[in-house]
Formats: C-alpha cells, structure tokens, sequence
C-alpha cells in the first residue's frame, strides 16, 4: 500500500489572502488595540503615535524574520534567557599577591614542582626512533 508524504510542512497555509493565521490574528489584534487607544483618548492627533507604535511593533511580530525565524520566536527565546536560571560552571577567583617571605618561597615551589623540563632536539629523536622499533616489533607480533 502507498502513502502520500506531506510536502512543504514548513510553509504556513494562507488563510486570509496573502496572511496565515498568525498575521492576521496579529494585525486584526494590533488593529483592535489601536482603536482602543483612539477611543480612550479622544482626539486623533494626539493619539497618531501611540498607534503608529502600535502597528509597527504589530507589524514587525507578523512579518519581520530573523535568521529565518519568526520575530515572536526570538522574543520567547530571548525572555527565556534573562529570566531563566544560570548554571556557571567556573567562576575564576582572585588571587592575593603573597605578602611575606615564606609565602612567597612556599608559592614558587608548588609552582616549580608543576613544570615540565624540557627535551632537547636530540633526545626527542631517541625517544621517537624508540617508540617507533618498539611500535614495529609489537605489530609484528600482532601479525604472527
């Protein structure tokens, strides 16, 4: 038996003309809201800024994208964020200058005793000619 796979699922359906329901519930809620203030205050020409606030903050919600996401989506994530918890893993502590003689001398060995001397050119080759002879006889082994 043969089934038909949806195509296209991440493109919305356009509901009202050229909107999804989303935008138009947007816009149709931004529009509401917008009369609103216009009824509450009175008088057109005061109440122009706080609708044109209104419809381009409305607008950005229904239309604007960033990287391909939907504005409300990066909204979410974003309040998420600063009000969410915060798990810090390492927090890097100051650390005193030692202020006596035999702290400071105490401090220079434990940081002595933590360095690694270092190999000459000629020592490095030894010890590289030794682990290849000795990596060649164990896989000769192996293959026996």
């Amino acid at each position: 038996m043969r089934f038909q796979v949806p195509q296209f699922i991440e493109v919305e359906d356009r509901i009202f003309g050229p909107l999804t329901l989303k935008q138009f519930i947007y816009l149709a809620g931004g529009g509401g809201l917008s009369f609103l203030v216009y009824v509450l205050v009175g008088n057109i020409a005061i109440a122009i800024l706080p609708i044109l606030v209104i419809m381009g903050g409305v607008s950005a919600l229904a239309f604007y994208k960033v990287n391909n996401k939907p504005l409300i989506g990066v909204l979410e994530s974003a309040f998420k964020y600063w009000l969410g918890g915060k798990l810090y893993i390492w927090k890097k502590e100051a650390r005193q200058p030692p202020t006596t003689a035999e702290a400071a001398a105490k401090d220079v060995k434990s940081f002595a005793s933590v360095m690694v001397p270092k190999i000459s050119d000629s020592k490095l080759k030894d010890l590289s000619w030794s682990l290849d002879i000795k990596e060649s006889i164990y896989s000769s082994k192996d293959q026996k």
